[in-house]
């Protein structure tokens, strides 16, 4: 079974499984396509129209919302505080990236 790990988050790509610090966290499947589109490229930012396409399969671009909605989601159950975000950032103009460290700060 291969394994993504980045910081303290394990995933189980093939079976959708997720685990921060040991604990296992229960994702929905975009929540879980989101994780995976930013984790698989920990470290780089990922502007909204990508992870758009990516995760949604579409090029239709109107808001952020849908993404601000699902990335909310996600960052609680990973226990990440989207004031100080440890696992997620949101790079202003950008996009987001999942960092490959904790230390940023």
């Amino acid at each position: 079974m291969e394994f993504i790990v980045v910081q303290d988050v394990r995933v189980e790509p093939e079976t959708g499984r997720v685990w921060r610090g040991g604990v296992e966290v229960h994702l929905s499947p975009m929540e879980f396509r989101l994780l995976m589109a930013l984790i698989t490229r920990a470290g780089i930012v990922r502007s909204r129209q990508e992870l758009m396409r990516q995760v949604w399969d579409t090029d239709f671009y109107t808001s952020s919302k849908t993404i601000d909605v699902h990335l909310g989601w996600l960052r609680r159950k990973l226990g990440d505080d989207p004031r100080r975000p440890q696992l997620i950032s949101t790079v202003r103009g950008r996009g987001l990236r999942f960092e490959t460290t904790r230390d940023r700060f």
